[in-house]
């Protein structure tokens, strides 16, 4: 086994004995709330403020919205995850930029650790089950590889040190807020990854404090590649050299589409290993319809093969999704290291 730079002896020694269980989508949550511009404003509530429309920037709600945001942490913990992710896939100032609120990053990340820390403390002390806070890291809206103008491919958009600088303030604010992990997630350019570990790496060695990095590409077609051009081998290959916790898939298709992908991963990734699927593929109203039953059905399928260490759900998925994949995977073994 390829071992990780950075340990939690207490969530190892976990993944060594069981599947590990993450949450699902907290845009589903949010999305189901109904709230308005004036709730993203969040009156005085917020000390940052903008010009910009902030209605869609589910981030901000960390600050106005927070009994909301640490409700469905709960409810996700108390559905069976092992592992809640911060509201903080949008939290960096290349993300914040499109609403005004770049001056907000830290606080944004530092609160939402925070508020998932307090949800996770709630639920141990109702049930006595420890639980860990994944600090939430998304892929930015702009990619390191690939040129956004089709007349212009050496064009970029985005610097690899750009990406480093704006990753950097995000994981100082995850990690002064009480974050457990720090997951790279939804990765479509495996470049941006790289900053995002480079800057890990760097923010580590500045405060001493040194987390387990999960790391977690998205296969966006058919073709089994990521958007930037990579096979999950490859992928692997690109970011084995952070020695993550766990490597995997997450995003853009059903369980049944992720498949074929995962298998392969699992069968070179030397670290544990990590799957959480879409509750199916959306259909023409951009919302899923796969089941709790129907999703965790086949993530069983996943544990049942030796497939995976960790699973959860991504877009679409309920705390009734997470409790039926908890049922699902549980007494299975988890997947045997290298």
């Amino acid at each position: 086994m390829l071992q990780s730079v950075q340990t939690n002896p207490a969530l190892t020694a976990l993944a060594r004995e069981r599947i590990l269980v993450l949450d699902g989508a907290m845009g589903t949550q949010i999305q189901a709330l109904g709230l308005a511009e004036e709730d993203f404003h969040g009156g005085c509530a917020c000390q940052f403020h903008s010009d910009h429309p902030q209605k869609g920037n589910n981030d901000l709600l960390i600050l106005t919205q927070p009994d909301a945001i640490e409700q469905i942490h709960y409810d996700f913990a108390m559905a069976g995850a092992d592992i809640v992710e911060t509201n903080t896939f949008s939290a960096t100032t290349i993300a914040q930029a499109d609403y005004g609120m770049e001056d907000a990053v830290f606080e944004l990340n530092r609160a939402g650790a925070a508020l998932a820390r307090r949800a996770m403390d709630r639920a141990k002390a109702r049930d006595g089950r420890p639980r860990f806070v994944a600090g939430a890291i998304g892929p930015t809206n702009r990619t390191a590889s690939i040129s956004p103008d089709v007349n212009d491919p050496g064009f970029r958009a985005v610097t690899f040190d750009d990406l480093r600088n704006a990753y950097a303030t995000q994981v100082k604010g995850l990690i002064a807020g009480g974050s457990d992990i720090i997951l790279i997630e939804t990765i479509f350019d495996t470049l941006n990854a790289k900053a995002a570990i480079f800057a890990c790496q760097q923010v580590f060695a500045e405060t001493g404090t040194s987390l387990p990095l999960m790391i977690s590409g998205t296969i966006t077609d058919a073709s089994g590649r990521t958007l930037s051009g990579q096979t999950p081998t490859a992928f692997w290959y690109s970011v084995m050299h952070a020695r993550p916790f766990t490597v995997g898939l997450n995003c853009a298709l059903g369980a049944e589409a992720m498949r074929p992908h995962l298998a392969e991963l699992s069968g070179v990734a030397e670290c544990f290993t990590c799957a959480y699927p879409n509750a199916g593929l959306p259909n023409a109203f951009g919302e899923y319809d796969e089941t709790p039953d129907q999703t965790a059905a086949q993530i069983g399928g996943f544990a049942r093969d030796g497939l995976v260490n960790v699973v959860g759900g991504c877009c679409g998925t309920t705390p009734e999704h997470i409790r039926a994949i908890s049922e699902a995977v549980a007494g299975q073994p988890p997947r045997a290291l290298p």
